[in-house]
């Protein structure tokens, strides 16, 4: 009796062990085919759609027009520096040859997404592709890291033109100045390609609505169907390093230059070696505001109708 219930219990084992593989094996495909689903989900997205800074038709005819204006005060502005810079030899001097590259910069930075939001607000179809929503992020963000690497590079300059005047057209030569910006235009693309890399690796599955006027990164991780936390940490590390180390070189000279500017004995001399860096502090403080409020926090504090508005606001109130 005792062998027959042991041998009736070894064939309910085998019989339940059959069941488990059997469940098992058709757990694994049906992970596998939802593996399938949703890589074939990532693969279908071919367009993104911009929702723009308002739905409304008539605030968007008066955001067309506003923008219009003073996107093309914007182009007029620093076309005519970039002109007088080249035509007027009195102005050939690193200061001069270094706000050219800005004026340069500010005209790519705005006509990277300027054109395509005026012609959103007036058109219904407000879609981008996969491929230039890509491309609009890469440059976007490789002008933006250039800029924030040029202003440390005019805080340098400021910094020798102050403390060591007999030396400046020394020190800043045209081949130094040449080579200064060769690099930061390097570092910018270099830098740029981190971010829209690590960005764009993820699978993007039926969300495809991106509730801002361009492509930016922190708009684009939102509608990821995947874990973002690697991505944000690069993010992270790469703002804390294009952002942190410039404004510590642009600090450190400053305290440089305000200790100059101390020992000035007259008034006058003091006000003006101090004018020739207000607006550059100014743009400074602006600007690096800005990069630390959109890329060195958490995505959980993202806010799409708080945070599409603040881009457009700093970008038109940087002068240029």
């Amino acid at each position: 009796m005792v062998i027959h219930c042991l041998v009736h219990l070894d064939r309910r084992f085998w019989q339940l062990k059959e069941v488990s593989c059997s469940l098992g094996c058709k757990r694994r495909m049906k992970m596998e085919n939802d593996e399938e689903y949703n890589w074939d989900n990532t693969t279908s997205v071919s367009e993104f759609i911009l929702l723009g800074l308002s739905s409304h038709p008539n605030t968007q005819l008066v955001l067309f027009v506003f923008f219009l204006a003073i996107y093309l005060a914007t182009l007029f502005g620093n076309s005519l520096l970039i002109a007088l810079v080249k035509s007027d030899s009195r102005l050939h001097t690193p200061m001069y040859f270094f706000l050219a590259n800005l004026s340069f910069l500010d005209i790519s930075y705005t006509t990277t997404t300027v054109p395509q939001m005026l012609v959103h607000l007036l058109s219904t179809k407000r879609s981008i592709s996969y491929v230039a929503c890509v491309a609009q992020m890469y440059v976007f963000l490789s002008l933006g890291i250039s800029e924030c690497i040029l202003y440390a590079v005019m805080a340098y300059d400021r910094y020798v033109a102050i403390c060591h005047p007999l030396r400046y057209t020394v020190i800043m030569s045209r081949s130094v100045c040449v080579k200064m910006a060769i690099s930061f235009w390097v570092s910018g693309f270099f830098f740029a390609m981190l971010n829209t890399g690590f960005t764009m690796r993820l699978p993007y599955c039926n969300l495809n609505e991106i509730n801002h006027f361009f492509c930016e990164v922190p708009a684009i991780l939102k509608l990821a169907c995947a874990d973002t936390r690697l991505t944000e940490l690069v993010i992270f590390v790469v703002a804390v390093i294009i952002l942190l180390t410039p404004l510590s070189l642009i600090l450190i000279s400053y305290v440089f230059i305000i200790e100059a500017i101390l020992r000035i004995s007259s008034g006058e001399g003091k006000i003006k070696a101090f004018s020739t860096c207000t607006s550059h502090i100014t743009v400074v403080t602006l600007f690096y505001g800005a990069g630390m409020f959109m890329y060195m926090r958490p995505a959980s504090n993202y806010s799409p109708e708080r945070d599409k508005c603040f881009p457009s606001c700093t970008m038109w109130c940087l002068p240029s």
